[in-house]
């Protein structure tokens, strides 16, 4: 299965592309592009931001509310999928979720610096080919208590390349 390319456009931070691993994570691969092919992700925010771990983003619009999709199967080892042996590196991109294995819907995060403790516990999808420097300048931006930028950090939109 060939990788998918994709580009985030973030309002003021800039752009990023992505490479997708279909082969390693099929359904959530399917499912991230049929949101990018929608526009989902369009004026949605980075809704939680922790310098040295992770960006998160793709479930909340500016003002905080809430846009969800349908819940997919939850593609990593300790969920049955060993398959997915992608490791949760620097500019890895993965799939949030709850507690539920099975809870991952739109919403995705891209590592800032490298954290093993999630490896085959989510489901990374992807991993940056471009733009690091913009995941640096969004995590590096002030945060309220809940770890949400004070200002909003808006995904212009996602496309395919």
């Amino acid at each position: 299965m060939e990788n998918i390319n994709v580009k985030i456009t973030v309002k003021n931070y800039g752009t990023m592309t992505a490479e997708l691993y279909p082969d390693k994570a099929p359904i959530t691969v399917e499912n991230f592009v049929k949101l990018v092919k929608e526009g989902f992700y369009e004026g949605l925010i980075f809704h939680r931001v922790i310098y040295g771990f992770m960006i998160q983003g793709g479930g909340y619009d500016a003002i905080m509310r809430d846009k969800d999709a349908e819940s997919i199967v939850g593609e990593f080892a300790a969920n049955g999928h060993p398959e997915n042996d992608i490791k949760h590196t620097r500019g890895v991109l993965s799939m949030a979720r709850t507690m539920i294995p099975d809870s991952a819907s739109s919403q995705f995060f891209i590592m800032h610096q490298d954290a093993p403790h999630l490896d085959g516990q989510y489901a990374a999808f992807g991993a940056l080919t471009d733009g690091i420097e913009v995941v640096d300048k969004i995590a590096a931006v002030a945060t309220n208590f809940s770890d949400a930028p004070v200002n909003p950090v808006v995904i212009e939109k996602i496309e395919l390349i």
